[in-house]
């Protein structure tokens, strides 16, 4: 039996194992927001995140300051959307429905 041939063989007689993952948050920055806006294009989606500090209400104008963008592909997007739609279930579940 060739080299070729005994890699297949032990490849196919075990199953494939997921990798465990390390998260790294050596170097993670916590900012806050209140605002998000998304964009994309046909190859990534921009998410903007800031905060808007208007704090009176009535006002014609409202500035909002960004502070991050985070660009994604259309596959880590809707990852990133099955995440959210489980985390804030889970939310809801706990503390009630977040209205709109």
């Amino acid at each position: 039996m060739s080299d070729e041939n005994e890699l297949k063989t032990a490849a196919e007689a075990s199953p494939a194992q997921s990798p465990k993952i390390h998260w790294d948050d050596s170097e993670m920055q916590t900012h806050y927001s209140n605002v998000c806006n998304v964009m994309g294009t046909r190859e990534e989606i921009m998410l903007l995140f800031g905060s808007n500090q208007a704090w009176q209400t009535g006002q014609t104008e409202v500035s909002v300051k960004l502070s991050n963008r985070i660009l994604l592909t259309p596959h880590a997007a809707k990852r990133l959307k099955v995440l959210l739609e489980m985390g804030l279930k889970e939310y809801e579940a706990r503390f009630g429905e977040v209205k709109l």
